[in-house]
């Protein structure tokens, strides 16, 4: 206990595996969380009238139970015996061999095929914050800095599985980014510029940081000192594969803020079995290609050169479709390239997976040849840069059996033929058979006893067995070992020293065969690079050839892009929705046409549930995934490209943050209207509901009118039930008015989701709730309600504010000589309160104020 105590105290914040015979133990309160994670059984030792809870699990069962902490988000230490118990008469030496935690896990079954695993460090510089994300799993390693929201998107994108912080900078943290991340917070003096330069030189073996292109981000570059340094802290020194250190250029790619990833649900969604785009989109084959494609749509291109090049690859694989088959083929046929050089890199490779790098390296051979024989460029091009890795290819087959285990100590890992003694120790340690066989006969001959048995176990390695009935014939010089109820059991001298030479055998077998495997380890670190830039490529390759298959099943189309600012979708269709409808049912397509000329703000009203929100989504789905290098769920579609997409869709209340479902709006609102480009695309979805009628109705007015006015004149969709905003067509000349159509039957409506010119006037809401179920009563109480209320709207708060201010008119400004002053008295005496809209009356009170600020102007 003094031991675990002591190596606890090094490793306060880790749940300590202690290794003790053939059992990893827990004690106090690591054991407490052990039994409650794992289900085992909690039990107590009393050490000195102490007592200590105890739990534990068989050491062969840690790849059981390890991934069970770490999914937990537990550090885990584990602790193991450093020397043979046989070889010590004192206590056995024990250390922590590996510190696992959930972002720098090696371990397959912790880690998920299709996604990294990346342990990530944010940086609080003085006025910009650094970021840094590292997957020890691949060796990918990027840096960025910039504003808190340029970081908090990139942890939304990235979702790193742990983060690391500076302990001064907890709170700040948390409260800006929130509490969900698995963090760990470390000293202070592990972010300072000269220790994270020196750690990220000496790793590089570089004199300065100039070649990765981050030497100009002292924040990035502090963060991702502070990861270097973490893996050392966690017992991670072979890191040969992690060579490169590379920057986010945010500059390249489509800028969504986190509530667009959000509402958009592109790979998360806070509803329970929702779809996600990346559902629908994923027909990657490779872990590689899955892990590649995440970041693609988290990081669309603007660079129309590049996107067109993914565009032209898919075009030609979804025509050629033998030349996709083919590749596809291949690509199947290959393991996890990135994360098989990551663990020879680490030391944690096996024989069978060293001999599954060798064959997924052969599925690159045709891959190659494929590529080259295609007419496509930048086909063509990844085929020049595929590496055959020949020497290694073979070398792999000269030195390992093609059916090699798992296990070293299984035996069988080296290839016959390849080392002559190992050939000769085999030939001993296997051909004992005959041997026995032969000793047996003349045993049986010499001694006259038909049932002798040769044979051996764990306690007495091998014996000669004699049956009772025949004890009285045993020759004199074998030695009796063991009596049993039927039988007597002897050893001989001869037997003796052919046991001796087999055990010698087999335990230089497994020397030698250990000793060849790593030799072969060492030769292959030379070929890290060159594998990983392989895995780079069939993840690309992956992508594309995805991509081409998702236009073959759905019958996407290639969009055309240009450097217009204009975005012309022909039949355009949700992708995700689209895949939810039942059977037989096909999607009702919608045209969206907007540009910076005449058509810059579509106005979309139309009653709740006719589809006004799908149309939204849908068309920033299309630009996304045009910009990604996908095809598109439309008949056509020209799009000129996007550098930011903006929604704000759905209420949702963040009351553990203290804010109301308005507050969260004008909050993502304001972060738009603030952020405006001439290429955005911008979607509001029911602005201003969260409010009471008018302030919300004054509110999408007014955030209408300031992107209408607003100079870079963002492409808008916004949906609304406010009807009143139908009437901004007559004032501003780029905001257009269309409906999402439908159609009124008896006592019934049918919603048609056809988006056609032209403003609606009903919202249906009783309708809605009917069709939901709502009972009977209820409908016709609010029907009732919704006449009395048509028939009285001259009594709203606009109107009466019109009426007080007509009579306060008559009093204080009858008497006045003052022209301005006599107009704007016979303004307000002459309007008919009866018939005037809110938004009308709202508009009126708004000339009035101007005119009286004309006055006020001139006065002074």
């Amino acid at each position: 206990m003094q031991q675990y105590n002591a190596i606890k105290t090094k490793h306060p914040d880790a749940l300590l595996l202690f290794r003790v015979g053939d059992f990893y133990e827990t004690f106090g309160e690591d054991a407490i969380k052990a039994s409650k994670i794992l289900g085992i059984i909690l039990t107590h030792r009393n050490n000195g009238g102490d007592k200590t809870e105890l739990a534990g699990f068989p050491h062969h069962s840690l790849n059981t139970y390890l991934p069970k902490l770490v999914k937990a988000g537990q550090r885990v230490a584990i602790c193991d015996q450093l020397e043979d118990p046989k070889q010590t008469k004192s206590i056995v030496k024990r250390g922590v061999t590996e510190l696992v935690t959930p972002g720098v896990a090696l371990n397959d079954d912790i880690l998920s095929a299709k996604s990294n695993n990346f342990l990530c460090a944010v940086h609080f510089g003085r006025n910009k914050y650094g970021v840094s994300f590292l997957d020890i799993s691949t060796g990918e390693f990027l840096t960025a800095e910039g504003s808190a929201e340029q970081v908090d998107k990139l942890l939304q994108n990235f979702s790193p599985n742990e983060v690391l912080v500076s302990k001064n900078h907890k709170a700040s943290f948390l409260e800006l980014f929130g509490s969900h991340f698995h963090s760990f917070f470390l000293e202070d003096w592990i972010f300072q510029e000269d220790y994270a330069n020196e750690s990220l030189t000496s790793h590089f073996k570089t004199n300065t940081l100039q070649g990765f292109g981050i030497d100009h981000l002292s924040n990035g570059i502090i963060a991702s000192g502070a990861v270097l340094h973490y893996l050392s802290e966690t017992q991670h020194s072979r890191l040969q594969h992690i060579n490169k250190l590379q920057r986010i250029a945010e500059e390249e790619y489509v800028w969504m803020d986190r509530f667009t990833i959000r509402n958009l649900e592109l790979y998360h969604s806070t509803n329970l079995n929702a779809v996600t785009l990346l559902d629908v989109i994923d027909k990657t084959i490779s872990p590689m290609g899955g892990r590649l494609l995440k970041r693609w749509l988290a990081l669309p291109l603007k660079n129309i050169e590049k996107i067109q090049q993914r565009h032209q690859v898919v075009a030609y694989l979804k025509t050629e479709e033998e030349k996709l088959e083919k590749a596809q083929h291949w690509i199947k046929q290959m393991g996890d390239l990135e994360r098989l050089i990551s663990k020879l890199a680490t030391g944690k490779i096996n024989p069978k997976e060293v001999v599954q790098l060798k064959n997924s390296l052969e599925a690159v051979v045709p891959i190659k040849q494929l590529a080259l024989e295609s007419p496509n460029k930048s086909l063509k091009s990844i085929g020049e840069q595929l590496n055959e890795c020949e020497a290694l290819r073979t070398k792999i087959k000269e030195v390992l059996n093609e059916e090699a285990p798992v296990n070293l100590l299984k035996g069988e890992t080296i290839a016959a033929g390849y080392s002559t003694e190992l050939d000769e120790l085999r030939g001993l340690a296997f051909s004992g058979k005959d041997y026995l066989d032969k000793m047996l006969e003349r045993e049986t001959e010499i001694t006259g006893i038909t049932s002798l048995k040769i044979a051996s176990n764990n306690v007495f390695g091998y014996y000669i067995e004699v049956r009772n009935t025949h004890k009285d014939k045993v020759p004199e010089d074998w030695i009796r070992k063991q009596t049993l109820v039927n039988a007597e059991r002897y050893i001989t001298e001869e037997l003796k020293e052919y046991e001796a030479k087999i055990l010698g055998a087999e335990e230089r077998i497994y020397t030698l065969e250990q000793q060849l495997f790593e030799q072969l380890l060492m030769w292959m670190q030379e070929y890290i690079g060159t594998v990983q830039d392989n895995a780079y490529l069939i993840a690309q390759l992956d992508c594309l050839c995805g991509f081409a298959q998702l236009a073959k099943e759905n019958n996407y189309a290639m969009p055309q892009m240009d450097d217009s600012t204009v975005l012309d979708i022909k039949d355009g269709r949700h992708p995700v929705i689209e895949k939810q409808l039942p059977l037989g049912e096909s999607y009702i397509t919608n045209d969206v046409l907007l540009n910076r000329d005449d058509q810059q703000i579509i106005m979309i009203t139309g009653p709740n549930m006719s589809g006004k929100s799908a149309i939204l989504r849908q068309t920033a789905l299309i630009v996304l995934m045009a910009q990604m290098g996908s095809f598109v769920p439309a008949t056509a579609a020209k799009i000129g490209a996007v550098d930011k997409i903006f929604t704000r869709v759905g209420a949702s209340d963040n009351i553990s943050m203290g804010e109301s479902t308005f507050m969260v709006e004008m909050n993502e609102t304001a972060s738009i209207l603030n952020n405006l480009s001439e290429r955005s695309l911008v979607l509001l979805d029911e602005i201003g509901r969260g409010t009471s009628t008018y302030d919300g109705i004054s509110i999408a007015w007014a955030i209408s009118e300031y992107l209408h006015e607003h100079p870079s004149r963002a492409k808008t969709l916004f949906a609304t039930h406010y009807h009143e905003l139908n009437e901004m067509t007559g004032t501003f000349a780029r905001i257009k008015n269309y409906n999402v159509s439908i159609k009124e039957l008896k006592n019934n409506v049918l919603f048609l989701r056809k988006l056609v010119p032209g403003g609606s006037e009903h919202s249906f809401g009783i309708h809605v709730a009917k069709m939901a179920g709502m009972p009977q009563q209820v409908i016709q109480k609010a029907n009732k309600i919704l006449k009395k209320l048509e028939k009285s709207h001259s009594n709203s708060e606009v109107a009466n504010t019109l009426e007080s201010a007509q009579n306060e008119m008559q009093l204080s400004f009858f008497n006045l000589d003052d022209p301005l002053l006599e107009e704007i008295k016979e303004e307000i005496l002459h309007l008919d309160i009866d018939t005037l809209t809110p938004v009308e009356a709202l508009m009126k009170l708004n000339e009035i104020k101007r005119l009286l600020s004309k006055k006020k102007k001139a006065s002074s």
